[in-house]
């Protein structure tokens, strides 16, 4: 049982009782850390014809090689007619291998090509970097934090992925 913790920043914003405005100033953080945050791979993706739905898709399987079709569907949330088109320009640059799966020989395990790996890498590198950055900058307190009200945000569904991907080795 969590028990209600309260917590008193430096700005002694009372975070049980947030009003309408610093929720907003919250919203409006979070839009602007989004843009920051995607900036850098946004550079490299528009130069490779790509856009952010091809970063979600080699980071995914990135993290867990021959990871099924179905399953980053129900990762990423989108549908099936929009990764697979995602999915057949990776494969077709030759950043993805789709593989036939040994014990279900009807499912596709995707694996990313040492190309894809690269790519990854690069794309994800200014992101480890700025978020390495800002939490040396916030302090282990606040990481803790935010990592407490992201999940908090997460539908409850949402929340089990990622629970369960959390315990996955890298």
């Amino acid at each position: 049982m969590q028990e209600n913790v309260r917590i008193t920043p430096l700005g002694s914003e009372d975070l049980l009782f947030l009003t309408d405005d610093q929720l907003r100033r919250g919203i409006e953080a979070m839009y602007f850390a989004y843009r920051a945050f995607t900036a850098d791979p946004d550079m490299i993706l528009t130069d490779l014809d790509y856009g952010r739905a091809h970063h979600r898709a080699l980071h995914f399987i990135n993290r867990d090689q021959g990871l099924t079709v179905t399953s980053l569907l129900m990762v990423l949330g989108v549908t099936k007619q929009s990764l697979n088109r995602v999915l057949r320009t990776l494969i077709d640059d030759g950043l993805v291998e789709s593989r036939v799966g040994r014990r279900d020989r009807r499912e596709r395990l995707l694996h990313l090509t040492p190309k894809g790996v690269a790519l990854e890498r690069r794309l994800s590198e200014a992101q480890r970097a700025r978020m390495r950055a800002a939490y040396r900058k916030a302090g282990p307190q606040a990481v803790a934090g935010f990592r407490m009200v992201l999940e908090a945000m997460m539908d409850p569904e949402m929340r089990s992925q990622y629970q369960s991907m959390k315990d996955q080795p890298e």
